[in-house]
């Protein structure tokens, strides 16, 4: 709930502003840092002073100490009702809408987290947040072809590795070997491939790191495997175990293929 817990403790000091955009109808309240600010007030110093204090919502205050408080005690289901509360108080805040849909989300409510994330998709095709948790929640409910097509929408906005990294291992799972292989030769070709670290168990069965090179070798021998091409999965896996000669994965597999 930590993540979460971070979000709201930055959107309490935001909510006067995103009261005072509520109150302009035509102006519905808008997800950039530069809207949420309290505006500047260097022209009409004495004027603006006062009315500014006034313009602290107290209902959303409250929930947004509601929240704080339930979080802290770790209380699920009043925390899931504060940021309702919110919400219907703030309906056009992106943030708070995603944060709902961090909550479900870390507490294995698939289905809704990726619910709010659609409606948060209607909004902005473009949201980057909502693809990524779309496809996290897809993943966690064994829907690998919509999780896959979320993270393709989102490499195309952020060409990000890690990315393109579960999309190839996405493919891999949905037996489009092809298409797998494509995307782990970009990936070897990318300097990430050595500098970005993955977590696979060691012998000890110990999480440890490895350069994201070695599990695309893996990867790499696994789809050819599938294949009926033991000669090129001996290769990919040797090239693994070349570079990392504890990496288990690799081991088991180039094990199995004889």
């Amino acid at each position: 709930m930590k993540p979460v817990l971070l979000i709201f403790i930055s959107l309490i000091g935001i909510l006067p502003a995103v009261a005072q955009k509520g109150k302009k109808k035509s102006q519905p309240a808008q997800e950039t840092t530069e809207q949420v600010q309290p505006q500047k007030q260097e022209e009409q110093p004495q004027q603006q002073s006062q009315p500014a204090q006034q313009q602290v919502n107290p209902l959303g205050e409250h929930f947004a100490k509601k929240y704080a408080v339930a979080s802290r005690w770790n209380d699920f289901d009043i925390v899931k009702e504060a940021m309702y509360d919110l919400i219907i108080e703030y309906p056009g805040s992106d943030s708070l809408i995603h944060a709902l849909a961090v909550l479900y989300y870390e507490n294995q409510k698939y289905p809704s987290s990726v619910l709010i994330c659609q409606d948060l998709l209607a909004r902005n095709p473009k949201n980057v947040a909502a693809l990524e948790l779309a496809g996290l929640g897809y993943e966690g409910l064994n829907l690998f072809d919509r999780a896959l097509q979320n993270y393709e929408s989102l490499y195309l906005l952020t060409n990000n590795s890690n990315t393109l990294y579960k999309m190839a291992f996405l493919q891999f799972q949905l037996k489009r070997y092809p298409e797998c292989l494509t995307n782990v030769e970009i990936l070897l070709t990318k300097p990430e491939a050595d500098t970005q670290k993955l977590i696979f168990p060691d012998a000890q069965n110990k999480e440890k790191e490895y350069a994201m090179r070695v599990g695309l070798l893996n990867l790499k021998g696994m789809a050819y495997r599938e294949q009926a091409d033991k000669v090129n999965a001996k290769k990919a896996f040797d090239e693994a175990l070349k570079i990392a000669p504890d990496f288990q994965p690799a081991k088991q597999n180039l094990a199995n293929l004889k």
